[in-house]
């Protein structure tokens, strides 16, 4: 369990691959309406998609879910979605920035590009999550955001449709917390309260 105390947090950031729609429909349809932290979030999508995820996941949330537009200011209470083929990066003024930079684990969006930006941004008021996926994209960056103070949570592998991205942060780094999917809602808004 973590031991960060009164620790203040600013922001989430999220990792997910094979089995995130359905993951992120929970955890986002869960928070409350009043949840005041930006999240922003990886998800390994085709290239080709359009903007399709960010507009199911909308309309499951209460809070405003987007793709993430270059030089855009980070708002609390919204959810910003790396575009397709664009890596999503937080810059130290807490502007987002997109990349067409090289596939980092084989993957751009990078989770681990995402997470490693948001810690140096964020410092120990980051929060980070790693969900179900195949892989090990984000363990770097989760290990970054730990190293940097924030706070860790790992979805349970046993409740992931593919364990190995969690599998590959959790033998990387000891986790605050390693939790189901139905959990993971209520912690995030204990936390930004």
């Amino acid at each position: 369990m973590q031991s960060n105390g009164d620790q203040k947090f600013e922001a989430v950031v999220i990792g997910v691959s094979t089995g995130g729609v359905a993951a992120l429909k929970i955890i986002l349809g869960s928070l409350p309406e009043d949840f005041p932290l930006p999240v922003m979030i990886v998800s390994h999508i085709s290239p080709d998609s359009d903007n399709g995820l960010a507009l199911l996941l909308d309309s499951h949330s209460p809070l405003r879910v987007k793709e993430a537009d270059e030089q855009e200011a980070i708002v609390s209470g919204t959810i910003y979605l790396a575009p397709p083929n664009y890596h999503l990066l937080v810059e130290r003024g807490r502007t987002l920035a997109l990349s067409v930079d090289p596939p980092v684990n084989y993957a751009r969006p990078s989770v681990d590009v995402l997470f490693e930006t948001a810690a140096e941004a964020y410092g120990r008021s980051l929060i980070g999550v790693i969900l179900t996926g195949a892989g090990s994209d984000g363990s770097n960056g989760l290990l970054n955001i730990k190293n940097n103070g924030g706070l860790v949570i790992v979805q349970d592998p046993d409740d992931c449709e593919m364990d190995s991205m969690p599998l590959s942060a959790l033998q990387l780094l000891k986790a605050d917390y390693v939790e189901p999917l139905c959990k993971i809602a209520s912690l995030l808004a204990k936390h930004a309260g």
